[in-house]
């Protein structure tokens, strides 16, 4: 492959991006490989040290954590990783299913629980440790993580991080990492499965989730409307090379790039909504339940001490 040299990199002549540049472009990143075999791979022995005891786990918890590890290596290692640093709309989907679409899936995959319910004793008790550490109750802290959530975007795309990530290997992986972490600070609490600190009662789960929809509109309509390139001279720089005959125009790409933004935001927002109504409608209904036991409890021990104080039949009675 040819490459195209810029100021301070270099990028591989890639053919134009469609259906089958994603198939052909796969990499082997090392770290996105090893993150997933590790994770899918001790996800199933948790669960079959599970079902060798005879306890069950949720098949749909287990479907939502395969999903999670293979979006992230799809978003590492496919062609749509390939071209991240070639075209700004290319990069835009990664960004939205690493912030948004695998800390979800993997939210709802409840690998804390999964850990403490087969972990040794010993390991068990330092996951305890962590979870009531004051660190993990910093980073639980709802206000707290929904602003990071809001802002990190804002910081990556309108201050020099994200020429850096295209100008840098190390910054752009660190970005990958920065986006699932953040994701995950945000969507773990809400989804509220694994007993982890800064989990709120379910409206107020909802609200956050509402919020979030204006701030991914927002940034997307502001990327639109920008006269200025994001990545500074980057894409213009890459038209002078081999894949100028086929690169959009930058500011092209980067409108469609904000609509990515502002329309999946909105879809996987939709989508986290309706899991959070699910959620607690089934909360609804177990509390329900959970209630008509305790009136059934509360109605037999009031029907036994009312037999116990009625006097015994006596003659008069008869």
């Amino acid at each position: 492959m040819g490459l195209v040299v810029t100021a301070a990199a270099a990028v591989e002549d890639l053919p134009p991006f469609d259906a089958g540049a994603m198939l052909s472009e796969w990499g082997m990143a090392p770290l996105p490989l090893v993150v997933t075999v590790w994770g899918t791979g001790l996800y199933l022995v948790g669960v079959m040290a599970l079902r060798r005891r005879g306890d069950s786990w949720p098949v749909g918890r287990t479907i939502a954590w395969l999903i999670g590890m293979l979006s992230f290596y799809v978003a590492t290692s496919s062609g749509l990783a390939a071209y991240d640093t070639v075209l700004l709309s290319a990069h835009m989907v990664q960004h939205m299913v690493l912030s948004m679409v695998v800390p979800l899936s993997l939210a709802l995959g409840a690998p804390v629980t999964l850990a403490l319910r087969t972990l040794p004793r010993l390991l068990r008790g330092w996951l305890l440790a962590v979870l009531h550490s004051r660190l993990a109750k910093v980073l639980g802290f709802p206000p707290l993580a929904f602003g990071l959530y809001v802002i990190s975007p804002w910081a990556l795309y309108f201050t020099d991080w994200y020429e850096a990530s295209l100008r840098s290997t190390y910054v752009h992986e660190m970005m990958h990492v920065h986006l699932v972490l953040v994701g995950a600070i945000f969507f773990w609490p809400i989804v509220g499965v694994d007993p982890l600190p800064g989990r709120v009662a379910h409206p107020f789960r909802v609200l956050l989730t509402v919020m979030t929809l204006p701030f991914h509109a927002f940034l997307g309509v502001t990327i639109m409307g920008q006269k200025e390139l994001l990545g500074g001279d980057w894409y213009p720089a890459l038209h002078d090379g081999p894949m100028g005959a086929w690169l959009p125009d930058p500011y092209d790409d980067q409108h469609l790039a904000g609509g990515i933004l502002w329309g999946a935001g909105d879809l996987v927002g939709v989508i986290f909504f309706v899991v959070l109504f699910i959620q607690w409608v089934r909360s609804s209904m177990k509390e329900a339940e959970r209630e008509d036991r305790r009136l059934d409890r509360l109605e037999r021990r009031e029907r036994l001490a009312a037999a116990e104080t009625r006097p015994p039949a006596g003659p008069e009675a008869e």
